[in-house]
């Protein structure tokens, strides 16, 4: 059996393990699994290693992204850049001293690091764009933003990255005028707010100075309109949902599991 699976906290909004389950019954991979692992706490992701001996690969989520790098014996270069990891590839060998020595073989894990949120976001987003999509926001300063703006950055898309907290690099919701988002025209919405179940919710920014010029990207899916999406609408915006990115992530993750 070749299982994969999930790790983050909480794992109620994921839609993970019934796109791979599905994914498995459609391709007849009948000796592949998808499981959800919900860890509060990092210091148990050794545990689930080590008690785990079937284990292929892991996809991670909030609020791990960036934590469990410290467990990982690789990182790829683009996940090293972004600082933060959604993708791990669990890859085992047996040890030649034990093979040589004659005895039973003993099994060495080593945990690749990869980022694919980076790969589904730009994919996504780039047949959106138009010219005057060169400066965006970034609603949020978790790993979900790390990877936004690494994609920006490499579109040679200048942005601001919101925050609650100000610092050199970032500026707070009430700095956000009506004349700078006159020339942010790109919005992404990096934050947890407005997911299943507090739906409600949404970043507070002036939502009565969008207009038709602006792209709002919201990297949940569900619900498929957040808050901060209808809003845009409302106001003549163009939206897009994280379904999609979704979609491209896992089969990133899916294409680096499988790549021997």
């Amino acid at each position: 059996m070749k299982r994969f699976g999930l790790i983050g906290y909480p794992l109620s909004h994921s839609f993970s393990k019934n796109y791979f389950t599905k994914k498995f019954e459609d391709e007849k991979l009948t000796d592949c699994i998808y499981e959800l692992y919900p860890i509060d706490n990092l210091s148990d992701f050794e545990k689930l290693i080590h008690s785990t001996p079937d284990l292929c690969g892991l996809n991670v989520t909030i609020p791990h992204k960036i934590g469990v790098m410290f467990y990982l014996d690789k990182i790829d270069p683009i996940a090293k850049a972004i600082d933060a990891v959604n993708c791990i590839k669990v890859v085992k060998s047996n040890s030649l001293e034990s093979i040589f020595s004659g005895e039973l073989a003993s099994t060495k894990v080593r945990l690749e690091g990869y980022n694919t949120d980076s790969y589904g976001f730009e994919i996504s987003l780039k047949p959106l764009l138009n010219k005057h999509h060169n400066k965006a926001l970034v609603l949020g300063s978790g790993g979900a933003s790390r990877a936004v703006t690494y994609v920006l950055n490499k579109l040679n898309i200048s942005y601001k990255v919101v925050s609650r907290k100000k610092s050199r690099k970032q500026i707070l919701y009430t700095d956000i005028t009506p004349a700078l988002l006159s020339e942010y025209t790109l919005i992404i919405n990096a934050t947890p707010l407005g997911m299943l179940p507090a739906i409600n919710e949404c970043p507070d920014i002036p939502y009565e100075h969008l207009t038709k010029k602006h792209l709002l990207y919201d990297l949940i899916y569900n619900p498929a309109e957040t808050v901060f999406l209808k809003k845009g609408r409302e106001m003549g915006a163009t939206i897009k949902n994280g379904e999609e990115m979704l979609h491209l992530q896992a089969e990133r993750s899916w294409e680096i599991w499988n790549n021997k």
